[in-house]
């Protein structure tokens, strides 16, 4: 079954209705189990040795991709939840993270033997090692697949290389105070942000070649993880102080008024953090061993995924955010299914609570919250459709810091 058709079944997983549950045949039952107080069905998949420490949806949805402390990288049928190819042999310690080219064809994984390495996706074969000075914490490709990006611990720099040939193009030495624990490029490849041990957010410029933006003191532990959205305007942040922050980067609006601040959604380090497609949701894990799941426009938690037995090192969304992928420090990776989770009741009173009601945007037909207190006859569209109207196109780059 592919995911369009667990979608269109008749089956619905996410039904609140306990009768309906009574009728699901066994065939069904070992397909999809779910949490009695969260009602959200998930399959785990199972097939590393040792902590899960990145995961991606690739293929359309159609694949996932992981990495492990047990030095493999397992590409996954979604229909069946099995592997369909093993990249093995090329680190000789724990991968820390990988992430996949755009088109499906290259591979960057990261690890602790002091290598950023490149993989052919069809023939599982290494096409070029990187080697860095430390540990390697983290990676990035762009979106154009021209240029990989690294985290380090020994110099606290950033290494940008040539993703077709692993040769160097900028090093950023002495980037940061402390450990850089996440790298990202920006949607537009124009900046690249990392944050560090040293509780810093930083963006270089890769046209001008040098720190744009310094932001500090604002989290008050160890920043974690960081993403861009893919229209490139935010940037949310996770840290060790249990909280996510929100940066409006591309207008700036960040210096007058700040981020916003996702809390009370963890009660431990917040360890990973990606933004849906169109941005209104933010998905991030957790030492506490949850995952939790924002809307953007409401500033509050929608929902918390609650199963992993260790805390969770990664997490993703599909495209269309129906389904919400998780990989733990317990060896395993659960497939979510949130399709229908609005209808579910603890996330209808958090609506209720926070004051919110659901509309539909009048231009892209898709549902986004707003305060019960405005008028919605003032606003109907969403912020993504205001933001792309002809007078809002064009925003201005932040100014140097």
């Amino acid at each position: 079954m592919t995911l369009q058709q667990a979608r269109n079944s008749n089956i619905d997983p996410l039904a609140l209705d306990e009768t309906e549950e009574e009728i699901i045949d066994q065939e069904q039952r070992d397909t999809w189990d779910s949490e009695p107080l969260s009602q959200i069905p998930f399959k785990i998949l199972q097939g590393h040795s040792e902590a899960v420490s990145g995961c991606h949806f690739c293929f359309d949805d159609a694949r996932i991709i992981t990495c492990s402390h047990d030095g493999t990288v397992k590409l996954w049928d979604i229909p069946n939840c099995t592997p369909v190819c093993t990249f093995d042999g090329g680190h000789t310690s724990p991968i820390t993270e990988c992430c996949i080219r755009s088109d499906n064809k290259r591979l960057i994984t990261s690890s602790w033997d002091k290598t950023v390495k490149a993989w052919d996706v069809e023939t599982a074969k290494v096409l070029w090692t990187a080697h860095l000075a430390g540990l390697v914490t983290s990676c990035d490709i762009s979106l154009d697949g021209k240029f990989v990006a690294a985290g380090s611990d020994v110099e606290n720099g950033v290494l940008i290389v040539d993703a077709t040939n692993g040769k160097y193009v900028s090093k950023l030495k002495d980037h940061h105070l402390s450990t850089v624990t996440s790298c990202r490029f920006d949607p537009d490849i124009q900046r690249v942000a990392s944050v560090s041990a040293d509780k810093a957010v930083k963006l270089w410029d890769m046209i001008a070649q040098k720190t744009t933006i310094t932001l500090m003191n604002k989290h008050s532990n160890v920043v974690s993880d960081c993403c861009f959205s893919m229209n490139g305007r935010f940037l949310c942040t996770a840290s060790w102080d249990k909280t996510l922050l929100l940066w409006d980067i591309k207008t700036g609006k960040f210096r007058s008024s700040g981020p916003v601040i996702l809390s009370n959604g963890h009660e431990g380090s917040v360890s990973s953090c990606v933004f849906s497609k169109d941005a209104s949701v933010v998905v991030s894990g957790a030492y506490d061993r949850t995952v939790s799941i924002w809307d953007t426009e409401g500033e509050c938690k929608k929902l918390t995924l609650k199963g992993h037995q260790d805390w969770v090192m990664d997490v993703a969304v599909s495209t269309d955010k129906n389904w919400i992928l998780s990989s733990s420090k317990d060896c395993t990776i659960r497939l979510w299914n949130i399709q229908k989770s609005d209808h579910i009741r603890a996330v209808i009173e958090t609506r209720r609570v926070m004051g919110l009601k659901i509309i539909q945007c009048e231009e892209c037909q898709k549902p986004f919250c707003i305060s019960q207190l405005i008028d919605a006859d003032v606003i109907t569209t969403c912020v993504f459709c205001r933001l792309a109207s002809p007078t809002r196109n064009i925003f201005p780059s932040p100014p140097f810091s």
